[in-house]
């Protein structure tokens, strides 16, 4: 009796784990179509009627929420460690950039390897030029660190002032003008889990000074978010907004837009202490400026910001960010902390 329950229990074993994997390739012959597609499907929409929309912590100031599936689609078609971060299962030793499947091209456009050494930090640098025939390049960095993966750590240095001006000179100001009033509001529509847990999210002002090279100070307005994994990975993710989100700029002098066509930052824990980053940019300078003059400045931008995060990570802020983990995984889930729109009468 024993061996013909232990004969079925292995038979339905097996059966799950064939209709698993069935339904994994189906999901990843579903990618590829998607990935190989056009970014084509808007992620915003201009008709009042067809947006959705959240309140800010600013009384009477609304943010409108993108596609989400759209825009995590685009991020996941450009960065193969977002997607692994996403799917999940690609975390801890052998995890990481060794777990990547890079057979996925978006656009079905193959990028251009400009720097590969796995004996440096930042391991590789790759580019597809005018992606989308948007003029720009679409780049993308990896890099291995050292110290433990934190999102919301990470994202200081692109969204705290003080720690983007160690490697970014140019910025004057880098803000989160109007933070969204309640999380659960985006995470609903996000599909609660779908893209994991959504710990911040907001609309975002960015100005630059004026470069020595002859550059006139720039602005952009973003809407800004961080995922959190239930394996540790994180998601960074940015998107500009469009002409009639305008009303949200802050009062003052208009500059030359910038706009971030794609932006995203994708880490994934390979250890206690060690995770690997892919930062993905397609960066537009706005103005008559050429885009082989203004790459090379973003390349070597997003190079040094690596190089000023691995100390912050592997000694100076590691027992800070180890803390910042231990404290969230003793809060938990706890809904009470959340202020949660769910339980609003």
């Amino acid at each position: 009796m024993m061996e013909m329950m232990s004969s079925s229990s292995r038979a339905s074993t097996s059966s799950r784990r064939g209709r698993s994997f069935c339904l994994r390739s189906m999901l990843m012959v579903a990618f590829h179509v998607a990935a190989s597609s056009a970014f084509s499907t808007p992620i915003f929409q201009e008709t009042a009627t067809l947006q959705r929309t959240a309140p800010s912590k600013t009384v009477g100031v609304e943010i409108e929420l993108p596609d989400f599936d759209e825009m995590f689609r685009r991020i996941q078609a450009v960065s193969p460690l977002a997607r692994l971060a996403v799917q999940g299962g690609g975390s801890g030793e052998g995890g990481g950039f060794a777990a990547v499947d890079d057979t996925i091209l978006p656009e079905g456009q193959k990028w251009k390897n400009l720097e590969k050494s796995k004996r440096k930090m930042v391991s590789q640098v790759d580019r597809i030029d005018n992606f989308q025939n948007l003029g720009p390049p679409l780049l993308r960095w990896r890099a291995s660190m050292k110290g433990p993966c934190h999102g919301m750590a990470f994202a200081d240095f692109i969204m705290n002032v003080d720690k983007r001006q160690m490697w970014d000179p140019q910025i004057e100001s880098v803000c989160e003008l109007y933070p969204i009033n309640d999380l659960d509001a985006a995470n609903i529509a996000m599909g609660f889990g779908k893209y994991g847990d959504c710990k911040k999210l907001g609309v975002g002002y960015t100005k630059t000074k004026a470069h020595p090279i002859g550059i006139s100070p720039r602005e952009q307005l973003t809407l800004c978010g961080i995922q959190e994994m239930h394996d540790g990975s994180a998601l960074i993710w940015g998107t500009e907004l469009e002409e009639w989100h305008n009303h949200l700029m802050p009062a003052g002098e208009r500059h030359t837009r910038a706009r971030s066509h794609l932006f995203s930052i994708a880490l994934v824990p390979t250890g206690e202490d060690s995770f690997d980053a892919e930062y993905s940019l397609q960066l537009d300078f706005g103005g008559n400026l050429p885009h082989w003059m203004t790459a090379p400045l973003v390349l070597d931008s997003v190079k040094s910001m690596f190089g000023v995060a691995q100390p912050f990570f592997e000694t100076d802020g590691s027992d800070e960010v180890k803390q910042m983990i231990l404290e969230e995984k003793i809060q938990g889930e706890k809904f009470e902390d959340r202020n949660s729109i769910l339980f609003t009468p």
